[in-house]
């Protein structure tokens, strides 16, 4: 039987991951064209939180991922699951989870890369502006949904696991032809 107090933990987890990219895409950077005092043009970029909101967001869905992976035993190790339809459930939603958090994750570290590049570019000649990049819209989102998507394949993995795992062994009777039988 699956343990609800696991289900609980990890799904706090998640909620914090996913509240943290929400967080991290309200606050990325922004960019204004500024002039210092010798008349030159550079980028003035605003705080750098959403940074930190998103490594920490991704810390956490790590984190997440890891209690599941530790508690099944990542579905490689252990005993072999009685042939069921959870089997095959616990397989294909192994490998959504992992390919879930792989998007994830990539996202979250993606985007806190680009939100921590700021051009150091001054326009010395005075003629053009320069380039004040930012991070796109959207990448810390995206990076949220799939965290929700992780969250919710992986406890559904959980759960097929611990289904697959639990119960009567899968044959009672005698399944071979025995050789003094010949």
């Amino acid at each position: 039987m699956a343990s609800s107090l696991l289900l609980a933990v990890v799904c706090v987890f998640d909620l914090i991951a996913f509240g943290l990219a929400v967080a991290a895409e309200q606050r990325r950077n922004t960019a204004t064209l500024a002039k210092d005092t010798a008349g030159r043009n550079y980028c003035q970029y605003d705080s750098d939180v959403a940074t930190g909101l998103g490594v920490g967001s991704l810390f956490i869905l790590v984190a997440s991922q890891v209690i599941i992976m530790l508690v099944t035993k990542c579905l490689c190790c252990g005993k072999a699951m009685r042939p069921s339809g959870s089997r095959s459930w616990a397989i294909c939603l192994f490998i959504t989870s992992w390919v879930t958090f792989i998007i994830a994750a990539s996202c979250l570290l993606a985007g806190s890369v680009r939100n921590a590049y700021h051009t150091k570019y001054r326009d010395l000649m005075g003629e053009r502006a320069p380039s004040c990049q930012t991070m796109r819209k959207g990448v810390f989102g995206a990076g949220g949904a799939f965290i929700v998507f992780t969250g919710i394949t992986s406890e559904l993995y959980y759960v097929s696991f611990s289904k697959a795992n639990n119960g009567p062994p899968p044959y009672a009777r005698d399944t071979g032809v025995r050789m003094g039988n010949l």
